[in-house]
């Protein structure tokens, strides 16, 4: 199965679109599938407030787990991951036309009833799948 289906999988077993990113791609990098779905828990829906695309936040997640710097003084680990993750956010943006949930969705699934209208529009089912699909093969392309 490929990055895209693992994804899909995910996203299409209850899992959020950060999750579905971000572990498609985390044994790739030595951290395990359960550790980094309960990392991933909480991004989803705009880390539950409307605002960055979970799947946007996994994928940079991913680009953290690749190239991050986690030695102290390491500031070309650092400047590769900063310059990754802006051509990351990027290409999202572009393709997407926003990085921001509620701006995607259009409709803010963190206030009143919106996410109960957001399932009623299909909105998961579409356009965040879309998003899924879209942040794992700008990852790929990216070389991820």
């Amino acid at each position: 199965m490929d990055k895209a289906e693992t994804a899909l999988e995910l996203f299409r077993n209850n899992f959020n679109c950060a999750q579905s990113v971000f572990t498609a791609f985390c044994e790739d990098y030595g951290l395990p599938r359960d550790t980094a779905l309960k990392l991933t828990s909480g991004l989803g829906g705009g880390v539950r407030c409307g605002e960055i695309c979970g799947a946007a936040s996994g994928a940079v997640l991913v680009i953290g787990l690749s190239c991050g710097h986690s030695i102290l003084g390491d500031m070309q680990a650092k400047e590769l991951c900063n310059k990754e993750t802006v051509e990351f956010m990027k290409r999202f943006r572009e393709r997407n036309g926003s990085r921001v949930c509620r701006d995607i969705l259009g409709i803010d699934i963190s206030v009143g009833d919106n996410r109960v209208k957001a399932k009623e529009q299909n909105l998961f089912n579409t356009v965040c799948v879309s998003m899924v699909s879209s942040a794992v093969e700008i990852l790929e392309n990216m070389g991820y």
